[in-house]
């Protein structure tokens, strides 16, 4: 076996884009999840109808069509590539160790996850990825073939289950959903509105009990499991073929795959959106199957059209000045990640300042917004001008690879520095199939290993549209 002591991922060996990518996806993820820091997610207050003013409906209908699910969708799809490449790098150094490593990388995410949902939000995602990550150890030496079957399965799944129990009569797990829902309203708004951290906190614990125990909410939670599946499933193929670190000679492919998708994801978000704002979710079953089934194709399709054009970007040379802001807040995501929920609930819960219950959708975007570009871009710039990694990532590194193995995390050399020019900074020779003005990434090692981390939550309530 290897005897290089097992260390992560050093800043040299990263691929600027997926931290573009990843920080980009910060960005919709806190806009996505405002609302679930605001209110209750049994309080409906994330519909089309729930608005007076007609630029509340439609902005909240542009975020539910444009941005509902594709930014958690696309960091499964990063954890996928992470989980591809970070455990074959775990495996050429340290062999059949390597897999314990990985374990151990993924019970430190779990207890970030469980420790997030039950304390701070419920509406935790690392727990899931944690989860999932221990599939794709069990599946890490499948064929691809397989792995495309398994997509394919997993996106057929929901509606198939739906036409089955509609056509053999069985009864809809929610049908006293409102009366579930009020409950819970009622008990979230004294907690969170009204109560102090350590009430908080129970309430959370509480509801992620629920979530897991009750046999109504487990059949939307088992579904955003698949919905994660799929994109992570697709990520761990992209990370088997290379394609980010291929990205400029796949370039003329990966474009034309761009404007299929965005016709799909577009065609597909009309149809989600002309079910929202006709209230036809709950008309009929059948529409309920029909609208998730276009929900489940708009992320698909929308996703794919987001990062591809990232991708583009990414290797553009004007842009990548430009974007490196960007990629050090993706550095840093579960730190982020969990910063994020620190300043939401500081402001809306009674804990903090007790906004709870208040604004609209115009100041929850302009709030995310403002809190991710004044904040958070800043202070990762910040901090990162002074250490190898976030403050959080650091001690997922700590409890993963061990003191020894992890070294000072101080003083960063030249490449960590925000004004280093260690990616994508040395203009490349063009190629005929790639667009002018592109060059394609730069890698100082071709099989390095991306540290993908998750940073994601989803606030879509139990029994949404959204999760069907």
């Amino acid at each position: 076996m290897n005897q290089v002591a097992a260390a992560p991922v050093r800043s040299e060996e990263r691929v600027f884009a997926l931290d573009v990518i990843r920080g980009v996806a910060l960005l919709g993820i806190f806009i996505m999840n405002m609302p679930g820091f605001v209110a209750s997610f049994y309080s409906g207050k994330v519909g089309f109808n729930d608005w007076p003013a007609w630029w509340e409906r439609w902005l909240e209908l542009l975020r539910n069509v444009l941005l509902g699910g594709k930014f958690n969708s696309m960091f499964s799809f990063l954890f996928g590539i992470g989980f591809t490449l970070q455990f074959m790098r775990l495996l050429e150094r340290e062999g059949p160790q390597g897999q314990q490593i990985y374990v151990r990388r993924l019970l430190a995410l779990l207890a970030f996850g469980v420790l997030h949902a039950c304390v701070l939000w419920t509406g935790d995602v690392l727990h899931i990825y944690a989860l999932l990550g221990f599939l794709l150890l069990a599946l890490r030496n499948t064929s691809d073939r397989t792995l495309v079957s398994l997509i394919v399965l997993c996106v057929a799944m929901p509606p198939l289950l739906s036409l089955a129990r509609l056509f053999l009569g069985l009864p809809n797990n929610y049908s006293l959903a409102p009366q579930v829902f009020e409950a819970w309203r009622e008990t979230n708004n004294a907690a969170y509105g009204h109560g102090t951290f350590l009430e908080a906190a129970r309430e959370h614990t509480r509801e992620m009990q629920f979530l897991y125990s009750d046999s109504g909410s487990i059949v939307y939670v088992l579904a955003f499991y698949l919905q994660m599946a799929t994109t992570m499933l697709i990520g761990v193929l992209a990370g088997r073929q290379r394609w980010v670190q291929n990205a400029a000679t796949l370039m003329p492919t990966m474009i034309i795959c761009q404007w299929i998708m965005l016709v799909v994801g577009v065609v597909s978000g009309v149809i989600y959106a002309y079910g929202e704002t006709h209230d036809l979710m709950f008309a009929s079953p059948l529409w309920a199957i029909g609208i998730s089934f276009a929900y489940v194709l708009c992320r698909l399709g929308l996703v794919t059209f987001y990062v591809v054009g990232l991708l583009r970007l990414t290797l553009r040379s004007e842009w990548q000045l430009r974007l490196r802001p960007i990629a050090l807040v993706g550095r840093m995501p579960l730190t982020n990640y969990l910063l994020q929920t620190l300043m939401a609930t500081f402001i809306f819960y009674g804990w903090g300042l007790g906004f709870w219950n208040r604004g609209s959708p115009t100041v929850w975007f302009a709030l995310a917004v403002l809190l991710y570009l004044g904040v958070q871009v800043p202070l990762s710039a910040l901090w990162m001008t002074r250490f190898k990694y976030g403050p959080l990532e650091y001690v997922w590194r700590l409890l993963t690879y061990g003191y020894r193995s992890l070294g000072a995390a101080s003083a960063p050399d030249a490449h960590d520095s925000p004004n280093a020019t260690h990616l994508h900074e040395r203009p490349a020779r063009a190629e005929a199939t790639v667009e002018p003005h592109l060059q394609p990434l730069e890698l100082p090692n071709a099989d390095a290993a991306v540290d993908a981390q998750p940073s994601l939550r989803t606030c879509e309530p139990p029994g949404s549209q959204t999760s069907a």
